[in-house]
Order: structure tokens, then C-alpha cells, then sequence
């Protein structure tokens, strides 16, 4: 396992938005462990801050856009690029303007800033997001697709296709021998020709220039729209001087558009919001594509932090609570006693156990030729193992009953059947305050996540 890591002292970077063409200050500032990477809007009221998560990302066009309230910040993913490539775990990115400048279309700026105040290790290890089994998505639209595949370290895969003589199908690679700061932060953006007076009329490149784009022309061109649009980029002129670019402009790389194309990806994957155990193939990548997989990863993510939470359980321990201690605490009897075993109990969570049988009087009326344990009665369990969490907190607790005031986000992923012996862990999602407790649910048989839910509750003393 490695540190996380911070940059040792804050760095400003300047320029003009691709969109908007406005100037902007960036400045990374050094972050403590488990911030992540977040972004603070200092034009503001308040100066919001915004965290890089995928599941704000507002729009894709032409770049990644994230957005808390009504604060936005466009263009992010050349920024969070630089970071996850350079390693660094937890930066405040602070701006005082709408967007993330453009510089030369690529991360290099960012790098040569970051390495110039250098990385710190921090006191805490990473926490990786680690592929277990393949992940595949698919864009019917526009065809891209990207998998996620088990791998010891990071690595991404790249490959693309425009159908274009001049670009042809091109391939990059990043694995732990490329060195990200000189082969793939360089890399810029590009654009083809035809593209470049529709965005010009949507407004979406008011910053855009021949310094900080690749314009590649894969048709034949006639002087006067080139004349058109050298007055939009404010140009005397514009000529397809070297086969294919737009303005002699030099590629740093043959395969410079590909390599662009991983340095977006590395910059989307970013907003996961931890470094992955993966090797990631692309197939004609783009930011939406990026983003929707993106979301599929973060989902499974939080599965994986379900389970790394999942009790461990010892059928020759001795429990906490037996059945007939159980039931000196709450006052269900058969047969709505739905709980067995508390094997754990801290001020914070308790975990309960539920050894499901074919006598289970359910079982009789709820699909008898195949017996599923209603998800209600799981509800149900969960409730009772949260119930001697609550009363823990009591004097007398035979004294008390435990009411139900809501149940939330409850969802069903798996059948619970005959032989399945289901932990229940419930946590406090706040501390208990005049007898209502908010509790965390969630049902484990063996490695898999059956329920949850979100109980609210109230605990009331028996007249």
C-alpha cells in the first residue's frame, strides 16, 4: 500500500477558458488526507466549493463540467489529469472564474507547476478502488466503449478511430513504466476542421486558439472558408501548410490525438474520487462515455466499501445476546422474533444473525414450492438487531418498545432462501437524541450485500 500525497506549498497557474475566453487564476493548494480533490469558486458568494465527483458532472460537451448548486466549474478533466497522473491525492483547486484555463490544450502546464513545489507524502495509506472481475460499457450512439479489467497497478489503453485519412487509427498506452509528465501531459487537444464553425456558433470555444489546439483538416478546403475562419480566431491568416494540421503546427507525438484521448480519460476516472487497481481499454473514448463509465465504477465502488464493512462472523464464538436474552430486551415472540444472535455491539453499531430455515413459518404462504424470505421481514430483522442498539442506551430496556418513523432508500439485490444464515449490520447515522435513532441497514449472506435500507426509529418507554 502507498501514502497519500499533497504538493508542499500552493501554485498558481493563469490563462483563458476554452469556452467562456475569459481569464482565469487557478491555484492547487496543499489538502489533508481523505480531501480528495475538490474545487472552490472564490468569485462567489460564500466561494462554494465543489467536490470532483462524477456524480456532479452537469455536461460533457467538448469538455467535463461539474456543478454544486449554482456553481459550476468547466473543463476540469486536463487539471485532475495532471494530478492522478503526477499521484497526488488531496488538492483544493482554487479559481476566480467559471472555468479551468485552457493553457496549451494539455496538462503540461499543470505539471511543470505542481513539480515545481513538489509532492509530500502524508500520514495515511491510499484506498484503492480495485477491479475484482471485468466491467464493460458501451455507447450505442456513438459507439465507444471502455472496460475495466483486474490489474495489479493503473493502466489505460487507448485506441481510436475517426475514419479519418489524415488521423488513421491510432493506439497509446500507459502502464508503470510510462513516464506521465513528458509522454502524456504534453498532449493536446484537438479539433477537425469541420467541427470549428459550429463550435464557434454555439459559443462553446470563445478562448479557443491555434496555440492551444491541434486543428486537423481531413478534407479539401477552400480559401475562403480558411479566410472565415482566421477572422473568428482573429488571425490575418490560416493555411494547411503541413499535410493534414492546421498552421504547421507540430505534433509532439504521431500519435499525439490518442495520447490526448488517455490524458482525458485519466482526468475523468479522476472524479471516482480514489486511484484504481485496474487496467482500463478504450475504444473511441469521449468525455460522456468517459463519465457514464465512470458512474458504473463509482457504483460498484460503493458495493466494494459495503463490503469491506461486512461483520465477520465465527458460529463457534460465543454471542453477545442468545435468543432468550434477546428477547428479555425486545418484546417480539414467535413468531416475529427474526433474530438469533447479537454477535457485536458498540455505541455505534450492532450486528445481528438470522440462521434462515425451511421451518420458517413464512414459508408456508410466501411461495411455497420456492421459498424467498419476504424482504419485509428482512426490513423487519434489521429493525430488532437496531432495536438492542437503541435500548443499550436505556436503563431497564425490557422496559422499552422500538416504533418505526421511516424507512428509506430500502433495496432488495439478493434472495434470502432456506439455509442462508443473513448478518444484519445496522450503524448510527446520528447520534440518538430524545429516543430517535437514524440507523444505517444493511443484510449480508456470505460475501454478498442482500439489503438495505435507512431505518428511522423511536424508542418509547411502556406506560
Amino acid at each position: 500500500m502507498k501514502q497519500q500525497q499533497t504538493i508542499k506549498a500552493p501554485v498558481t497557474v493563469e490563462g483563458v477558458g476554452l469556452h467562456t475566453g475569459k481569464t482565469v487564476k487557478l491555484t492547487f493548494n496543499p489538502a489533508p488526507v481523505d480531501h480528495g480533490y475538490k474545487f472552490q469558486r472564490l468569485d462567489l458568494d460564500d466561494e462554494p466549493v465543489l467536490s470532483a465527483d462524477v456524480n456532479r458532472v452537469v455536461s460533457t460537451q467538448r469538455g467535463t463540467t461539474l456543478k454544486v448548486g449554482s456553481a459550476e466549474v468547466n473543463t476540469v478533466e486536463h487539471a485532475l489529469s495532471a494530478l492522478s497522473g503526477l499521484g497526488i491525492d488531496n488538492v483544493l483547486i482554487q479559481l476566480d472564474g467559471p472555468e479551468v484555463p485552457i493553457l496549451d490544450g494539455s496538462a503540461a502546464p499543470f505539471v511543470k507547476a505542481l513539480k515545481e513545489v513538489g509532492v509530500e507524502e502524508q500520514d495515511k495509506e491510499r484506498d484503492y478502488f480495485v477491479v475484482e472481475e471485468p466491467i464493460f460499457f458501451k455507447d450505442e450512439e456513438t459507439g465507444a466503449e471502455l472496460v475495466a479489467l483486474p490489474h495489479d497497478s493503473f493502466e489505460v489503453v487507448a485506441m481510436i478511430d475517426f475514419n479519418s485519412n489524415v488521423l488513421g487509427q491510432q493506439y497509446a498506452h500507459l502502464n508503470g513504466t510510462t513516464d506521465y509528465g513528458t509522454e502524456i501531459a504534453p498532449c493536446r487537444t484537438f479539433v477537425f476542421l469541420h467541427e470549428l464553425e459550429y463550435l464557434f456558433d454555439q459559443n462553446l470555444i470563445k478562448g479557443g486558439d491555434l496555440d492551444n489546439a491541434i486543428v486537423i483538416v481531413d478534407r479539401k478546403v477552400e480559401q475562403d472558408e480558411l479566410d472565415r475562419i482566421a477572422e473568428k480566431l482573429g488571425k490575418p491568416s490560416v493555411t494547411v501548410d503541413q499535410e493534414g494540421i492546421l498552421n504547421t503546427v507540430k505534433l509532439h507525438f504521431k500519435n499525439e490525438p490518442a495520447r490526448h484521448k488517455l490524458l482525458d480519460i485519466v482526468g475523468d476516472v479522476a472524479l471516482l474520487g480514489m486511484p484504481i487497481k485496474g487496467k482500463i481499454v478504450a475504444t473511441k473514448p469521449g468525455h460522456k462515455a468517459n463519465i457514464a463509465f465512470t458512474q458504473q465504477l463509482k457504483q460498484i465502488a460503493r458495493e466494494q466499501r459495503k463490503l469491506k464493512g461486512k461483520p465477520q462472523y465465527d458460529p463457534d464464538a460465543e454471542p453477545l445476546f442468545d435468543a432468550v436474552k434477546i428477547a428479555s430486551w425486545l418484546p417480539h415472540r414467535y413468531p416475529f422474533l427474526l433474530v438469533d444472535k447479537v454477535i457485536e455491539l458498540t455505541d455505534k453499531h450492532v450486528v445481528g444473525v438470522k440462521n434462515v430455515t425451511f421451518n420458517e413459518q413464512f414459508f408456508q404462504g410466501h411461495f411455497p414450492n420456492n421459498p424467498v424470505m419476504p424482504g419485509v421481514l428482512q426490513i423487519e430483522a434489521m429493525a430488532q438487531t437496531g432495536g438492542v442498539l437503541a435500548l443499550s442506551t436505556v436503563d431497564d430496556p425490557g422496559n422499552w418498545d422500538t416504533y418505526f418513523l421511516k424507512i428509506e432508500n430500502a433495496k432488495f439485490k439478493h434472495k434470502v432462501v432456506p439455509g442462508d444464515t443473513v448478518l444484519f449490520k445496522l450503524e448510527l447515522m446520528a447520534p440518538i437524541r430524545r429516543g430517535i435513532c437514524q440507523m444505517q441497514a444493511t443484510a449480508y449472506v456470505g460475501n454478498k450485500i442482500v439489503s438495505e435500507a435507512e431505518l428511522t426509529a423511536q424508542i418509547v418507554k411502556r406506560s
